[in-house]
């Protein structure tokens, strides 16, 4: 597992020269993109979870924040449990209808997928 210093350092694994210049990939800072022009998925995921089914929101573009608040709002709509990073928002529980419906309320475009 790599430390999160070296996170972003591509190629180079270890340089004996010591006036290498390590590259790092760029932390570009995403910009969120209004709900009009999101475009959200939900389906249900029962993978890697012992059987327990959960609702995924993919497709945001934006800012952690922003989908972690998001991740909230959602959350206690449903009152379960979750979580939000990675661009993805996790729901504990089967609440993809109600969750389609709390993004259509707040103009985000959404597509059910899958069943």
């Amino acid at each position: 597992m790599m430390s999160k210093k070296n996170k972003n350092i591509s190629g180079v694994v270890y340089s004996t020269n010591p006036e290498y210049a390590y590259e790092y990939e760029s932390q570009e800072e995403l910009i969120t993109i209004p709900p009009k022009q999101q475009d959200l998925r939900v389906q249900l995921d029962k993978k890697q979870r012992g059987g327990k089914a959960v609702t995924l929101v993919t497709g945001f573009v934006g800012k952690e924040e922003d989908i972690a608040a998001l991740g909230k709002f959602l959350k206690q709509k449903c009152g379960v449990g979750g979580s939000a990073k990675d661009g993805e928002i996790l729901i504990q529980g089967d609440f993809r209808d109600k969750v389609i419906e709390l993004l259509k309320q707040n103009e985000y475009k959404v597509k059910k997928v899958g069943g």
